[in-house]
């Protein structure tokens, strides 16, 4: 089974960049996963107090109003994960931050200057298939 072959996903990315966020979007939807984006926290928070329940929560650390790790105490307050596997894609490369991203729930943490956009959606999928095994 090739990762071209593997069922599709329902992926939230998170990011205030907007063209960060359209071009990760993009690639995802090139891999068949299902995307759902919110431009900040404060709006990704009131897309999981509804229904929505993604696959895979891929969030930035850095932006206004709530940072990536006060959203990510948040959803794990208010228990809105549902599951969901938590991926930090940030330019916070900082041993602390990458712990503390760890340590409030993350199963991977990607530096964005050090990964292009395919290696991003390559190392979401590893953490997916590593997660159902």
């Amino acid at each position: 089974m090739t990762k071209d072959d593997l069922a599709v996903y329902n992926i939230f990315i998170i990011d205030d960049d907007a063209f960060l966020l359209d071009m990760y979007a993009l690639k995802f939807s090139q891999k068949n996963f299902h995307v759902t984006t919110a431009p900040g926290t404060i709006e990704a928070l009131e897309k999981l107090r509804g229904d929505y329940t993604p696959d895979i929560i891929v969030v930035d650390l850095v932006m206004p109003t709530m940072d990536g790790f006060e959203f990510l105490e948040q959803i794990k307050k208010e228990d809105l994960l549902r599951g969901a596997l938590i991926m930090i894609l940030s330019n916070l490369g900082q041993k602390e931050d990458v712990e503390r991203g760890f340590k409030l729930g993350a199963s991977g943490y990607v530096i964005k200057a050090a990964s292009t956009p395919s290696e991003v959606v390559d190392k979401v999928l590893e953490a997916m298939e590593k997660r159902s095994k």
